[in-house]
């Protein structure tokens, strides 16, 4: 044990493990919402990057819709990635606005073959600890993230419940068209709204 722990601090590449990605994503984010000369545009054209590389999109994708997804075409599939990728994307913006120079304490990671856990806590400037857990699956040569946990509350499994919800009492057709419209409402808003409904 000791010796495998001794390994991890060893210096490696950023991909050698699921903390050492996690914390390159992390920093990254950190320092874009760190630097004062960068515009608000830009600061958000940076982290949404940042974003896509960290996120499994289309495991997320899968995971949420969960059995409605077998029933999905190839197109249909792809549809629904992407539209959950624009909601993923807007939420993550979201949050973005709320920073206040938080910081994260990495505490344990366990693997499981190409699964893997990170459970960290998020230091608030006022001394508040928030417990976060970032599930992750190795694609290649990186971890990417597939879902997080906040203090025990897994995003897939919130957007699951609320998705599977809509299709039964509706359809699947239904959960589309609500997404589109959630997206088109997005992109129809000036910055001054947006910062009025994220803050």
């Amino acid at each position: 044990m000791a010796f495998a722990a001794l390994a991890w601090l060893a210096t490696a590449p950023a991909w050698a493990g699921p903390t050492d990605q996690l914390r390159e994503y992390t920093d990254q984010v950190v320092k874009v919402l760190d630097d004062p000369s960068m515009a608000r545009q830009d600061r958000r054209a940076a982290v949404r990057k940042i974003a896509h590389e960290a996120f499994d999109v289309a495991e997320t994708a899968q995971r949420v819709l969960a059995r409605h997804w077998q029933a999905r075409t190839p197109a249909e599939r792809e549809e629904f990635t992407q539209l959950f990728a624009d909601l993923l994307e807007r939420t993550y913006i979201a949050r973005m606005d709320e920073y206040g120079g938080e910081r994260v304490k990495y505490l344990s990671e366990s693997i499981d073959g190409k699964l893997a856990s990170v459970r960290a806590r998020i230091v608030t400037r006022t001394g508040t600890e928030v417990s976060v857990e970032s599930r992750m699956n190795l694609k290649g040569e990186r971890w990417l993230i597939y879902d997080i946990l906040i203090e025990n509350v897994s995003l897939v499994a919130n957007y699951r419940s609320q998705f599977d919800r809509i299709v039964r009492s509706s359809s699947y057709e239904e959960l589309v068209r609500r997404l589109k419209t959630k997206r088109d409402e997005f992109l129809n808003e000036n910055p001054a709204q947006r910062a009025r409904r994220s803050g």
